[in-house]
Order: C-alpha cells, then structure tokens, then sequence
C-alpha cells in the first residue's frame, strides 16, 4: 500500500470543473450541507449499531452513540462529530476522495459535457459531503475507525485545487469530526439558532441524538417508524400539532407501513378544518419527504393527488435513488408507487368513516369536499371517488342534508336508470327552475349541484355504476312524461281546435319577436307551473355552456330553444287577445317579458334595465285595470 502521509495531491483540471459543477450549480439551497454531513453522521453511527449487535469486536465501545455540533462564531468555525464507524486511511481515500480518484474518463466526459444540466449526474456517486464546498474556505476531516489497530487519518481540502491526506498521532476517539472554516459570506452558518432552525427543518427525526451547546435538538420521536399498536392518540394529536402548527386535533389519522411494491412508512392526519377558505393556497399541497428520517422534499405533491391535497403528514422510505443534492427524485416509478398505494389508503379510510359514521363524513365533506372533487380525473380510483361523493337532492328535507350515489340508485323506480341533477346556486334558486317542475311532478329525485365544480365533475364521470348522469335540461322529457304523476296536477282543459291552431300561429308570431335570439319556439312538455323556459339545443345544460364561455371569457346570450306552456293561464290568455287581434301591443310585451325572464332564471340576462322597465310598465297598467274593476 502506497504511503501517503503527509503529502499533497493536486486535482486534475477535470475534477476541479466537476467540483465546481457540485458545488456551485447542484444545490438551490447553502443549508443543504450541514443537512448532508448529519445525514452522514447518521449513516455512520448506523453501521456502527450493525457491527455492535453482530458482534463485532469495536475500538472504544462505552462512547455514546451521538452526533456532537461545535460553533465558533468569531473564528467562523463550525464541526460536525460523530462516534460512529469512523474511516481508515483506504476508506478516507475511496469514500471523501471519490471524485479526486475516480478512474471513470466516461462519467467526467458526461458530466463536463452536461454541465448546464446538473441533475444529468444524478446517483453516480455518493456526493453529498461535498456540498460542504459552497460555504466552506477550509474542510478538516479527523477520523478514527472502530477498527482496534486501525491509525486516527487526517484529510483537508479548500476544495479548488488540493487536498492532503496523512495519518495521525496520539489518541483520538472512534468517529469522525468534521472542522468547517466558513466563507466570510457564510458566517451565519456559525449562528446558533440558525444552525438549530436548520436541524429542527431538515434533520429533525434522526435516530441518534444531535447535540448543540449541550442540548439535544431533535427531540419529537419519528412517531410514523413506531408500531401503531403502542402508540396512544394523545401522541397522534401531539405530532399532528407539531406538524402543521394547528391548535386543534386532527379529524382522523392513517398510518402506513407498507411492504410492497414500495417499502415504506407514512403518517397521516386529516385537518379537523378546511384552512383554505377562498382557496389561495390550492397549489399548496404535499406530504413530506424523508429517506431514512432525513427531509429530503416539504411538501411533495408527487406523493398525493391535489384533490386529497387537505391531507397532510410524512412518507419515509429507504428505497428511493437520490440525486447528489437529494433534491430530486432520480426515479419517479417509484415515487408514482408510493402515491398510488397512499391514494388508495386515504380512500379507504374516508369510506370506512363513510361507512361507520355517516354523520362524521358529513363534517369531513363540508370542511375538504369542495377540494375532494377535483379527483374526478382519477381514473384509476374512479369507482371509490364516486361511492365518496355527496350532495343535495330534491328528497333532502334541507340543504344541509346529504345524500350518496348509492342512496340515489336504491331509490330510482322502474326503468328509469339514469341519475338527474340541476345546478344552482342554492336550494332556494334550484327548487323554483323550471326545469325540476316535471321531476316533481313525476316524483322523480333529482340532485342538487351548488358548485361550479360539481356538474363539471359529473360531465367527466359520465356514470356510475353503469348508470348515466344527465342534467334535467337534457333529459328524454316524451319517456318520462309517460310515467304516472306522484303529484295531484290540476290540468287545465284541453285546448279545441280552433285554439290548438291560434295557438300553432302564436307559435310562429313569437319565432318573429324573438328573430334570431332563439334557435326555434316550440310547446313544451316539462313545464307545469311556468309558463316559459329555455332548452339547449345541442344537449350542453345552462351551468357548462357557462362555464366553457367563462373559459373562453364570452359574454354572448347563446341562443337556446324557447319552450312555453300550453297549460298555463297566461298563454291561455296570450291565445285570447292573439284571436281579438294578431297586433296587439301586449302580445310583443309579454313575450319579450318571458324570454327576459327565461334568461334570468338561467343566469343569462347581462343588462336588466329594460326588463325593469317593462315590469313597472305592465304594473301600472295592470294597477290601473285593477281600479276601474273596483271602483
């Protein structure tokens, strides 16, 4: 074996480019080197606990296993130690020199080439000490194997052009201490709080004590590596509390510990409250990375869908490749493992509550369901997404009551195999459309959609349970007509001859009025308490054909079909006054009236001014007929 005590070695032109690359491109984020060195540390005390349980005999067995942090902020000094396994002179060299000895002419080639794209390096080496170069001026390394004949090593390195490595006298204790002399520009990394603020973010969690003036600093247990059977709710609560900074308890907790595909553990919590009210922070969503209780990403959204975004917790796993700044997931498969097994255990969580208590899935819904509707899109969790949803039907007593899909199906009657719904923005507002008036009539449930997501929702689910969704505007109204009446309807006299004609020529003297503003007039068979109404013609109801002109910012009244009633009195008379005289005024006024009307009810009418204008017209001259029938 060479000796190489006390001698300087020179990095070659290319490894200085690649050190440059490493420290200076890789990494967004300088703090990122102290979360490096203790995850190290960790590493190192690990293998150390393996030896010890295996039985190994090892050098200086009664030192406590810890990580030790010495500040020294006048000196601008900071040191990381541990009591770990320590290196050898061999390993110092193989382990800190990889890069200065590495033979690969391909890998430097590539990572040269590429070094603009920093992440093409990803996983080749275990790189991550290195960070330690974007604040450091100076690195001194001081480490002792568990090896009983194995000589303490000395290694130091400003990381620009040399580094020497030599072995040491007298006695140093089993580990490895790693001096810092910071960059005058990094001298906050000797403060103390903010190299504690650092801990508590990114290293928070790691089994073995880490040690700062004296004080242990992760002191909160990674309570999600703890068997579930031996943890208490009380604890639950605690971490959830110290997870979000909420002050109440969480609605529910889901702990994972899962073996296949992907080895994992997570924990859980789902807020007792909706925080985002007006939904500023939808974008922010995300459980929180850890590889072996190391954070390595707050608040990834590659772990759980946005529609289940409310949840929050952690997810720790062994099995992930790591970039060298552990900054990005080097492959995603299996992070897209990971998400699908924690979307399906939320699920199945939510319908357990759904299915054990209906009450409390009622509180969850009104807190997150708006949010939970965005998981429409979720082909592959599409069937328990559904059984998941609630709303408001026309058989709720209030429009606090809920009802699922499922509850809907059990009550359709006879042959009708079709799910109706109608939006609105209130119960109040859904109940007076005319477009409900032949679903009550023929007692048929409908649902009620008060929010612009949920009939977009519907629209992409198209069915459940081979059932199909369809809006009360776009229903097949000749079959349902058909049906018996559950409602005791008063029908007015059937039209004769000679009225069923005038009726047909007031039909087209409307087409005239309306012009172009209409796709067609035509009687109507939905309608039995108003008199008039608009239709789509191309089977798109009033709530998407909105919602696609909001899309696309068009304010244009689109032209629909104008249904009227036959039946009712206001028709009946429009026929009467058309026989006295096809000219008449009024006939113009009250059309113009019922379709301005129809507009409002749909939520088209962009200027009521004239509408306005018209009703106090028509009530003055009313209130004065209503007079001289008194007087």
């Amino acid at each position: 074996m060479t000796e190489i005590s006390n001698e300087k070695f020179e990095f070659k032109a290319e490894i200085k480019q690649l050190l440059n690359i490493i420290t200076h491109s890789l990494y967004s984020n300088r703090e990122i080197f102290l979360r490096e060195l203790i995850s190290n540390a960790s590493d190192a005390l690990e293998k150390l606990r393996f030896e010890i349980n295996k039985g190994t005999e090892v050098y200086s067995p009664e030192e406590a296993l810890d990580i030790k942090i010495t500040l020294n902020k006048d000196n601008r000094l900071i040191t990381v130690e541990d009591t770990g396994i320590g290196m050898t002179k061999d390993e110092i060299i193989k382990d800190i020199g990889t890069i200065a000895h590495s033979g690969s002419a391909e890998f430097l080639k590539n990572a040269l080439e590429n070094s603009d794209n920093p992440s093409s390096i990803i996983g080749k080496f275990g790189v991550g000490f290195y960070s330690v170069f974007m604040i450091a001026e100076k690195v001194t390394i001081r480490s002792r194997s568990f090896i009983a004949d194995a000589k303490p090593i000395f290694w130091e390195s400003d990381g620009i052009g040399t580094y020497i490595v030599r072995e040491l006298d007298g006695y140093i204790k089993r580990g490895t201490s790693v001096e810092i002399t910071l960059k005058e520009d990094a001298a906050e990394f000797a403060d103390e709080f903010r190299v504690k603020s650092i801990i508590k973010k990114h290293s928070n969690f790691i089994p073995f004590p880490i040690m700062l003036s004296n004080e242990k600093i992760n002191t909160v247990e990674a309570l999600w590596r703890e068997p579930k059977f031996s943890i208490k709710e009380e604890q639950y609560d605690e971490f959830y509390k110290f997870l979000t900074y909420d002050t109440e308890k969480p609605f529910d907790t889901v702990h994972l510990s899962i073996d296949a595909p992907v080895q994992f553990t997570s924990l859980m919590f789902i807020p007792s409250k909706n925080t985002d009210i007006v939904s500023m922070d939808r974008d922010k969503y995300g459980l929180d990375l850890y590889v072996k209780r190391v954070l390595i990403q707050n608040r990834s959204k590659e772990l759980i869908p946005e529609y289940l975004g409310f949840v929050r917790g952690v997810v720790d796993t062994e099995d992930l490749p790591l970039n060298i700044s552990r900054e990005t997931l080097q492959e995603n498969i299996l992070i897209r493992k990971i998400s699908s097994t924690i979307t399906k255990q939320v699920l199945n969580k939510l319908k357990k509550i759904a299915e054990d208590n209906a009450e409390k899935y009622n509180i969850f819904w009104n807190e997150h369901g708006k949010r939970f509707k965005l998981g429409f899109n979720d082909f592959a969790n599409r069937d328990s997404f559904s059984e998941l949803l609630r709303f408001n039907s026309s058989k709720c007593s209030s429009s606090e009551e809920l009802i699922s899909l499922d509850e809907y199906v059990s009550r359709i009657k006879g042959e009708n195999k079709e799910i109706f719904y109608i939006s609105g923005p209130s119960r109040a507002a859904v109940e007076m459309s005319p477009h409900l008036e032949i679903f009550r009539k023929k007692g048929i449930e409908v649902l009620y959609l008060f929010d612009t997501i949920d009939e977009f929702a519907l629209e992409n689910l198209m069915e459940y349970k081979k059932i199909k969704f369809i809006s009360t505007e776009n229903a097949d109204i000749e079959s349902i007509e058909k049906l018996e009446n559950t409602e005791d309807i008063k029908k007015a006299k059937d039209l004769n001859q000679e009225e069923s004609v005038l009726l047909d020529k007031l039909i087209i003297k409307i087409k005239e009025i309306l012009a172009d503003r209409v796709k067609d007039v035509r009687k109507s068979q939905r309608l039995s308490d108003s008199p008039s109404c608009l239709v789509s013609p191309d089977g798109t109801s009033s709530q998407m054909q909105k919602i696609m002109q909001m899309m696309h910012k068009d304010s244009s009244i689109p032209k629909k079909i104008f249904e009227i009633n036959p039946d009712h009195e206001l028709i009946r008379n429009l026929i009467i006054i058309f026989k006295k005289n096809e000219k008449d005024e009024f006939i113009s006024t009250a059309v113009e009236q019922l379709f301005e009307s129809s507009l409002l009810s749909d939520g088209y009418l962009n200027d009521p001014h004239k509408m306005v204008a018209r009703i106090n017209n028509i009530l003055s001259q009313a209130s004065g007929w209503y007079k001289d029938i008194r007087s």
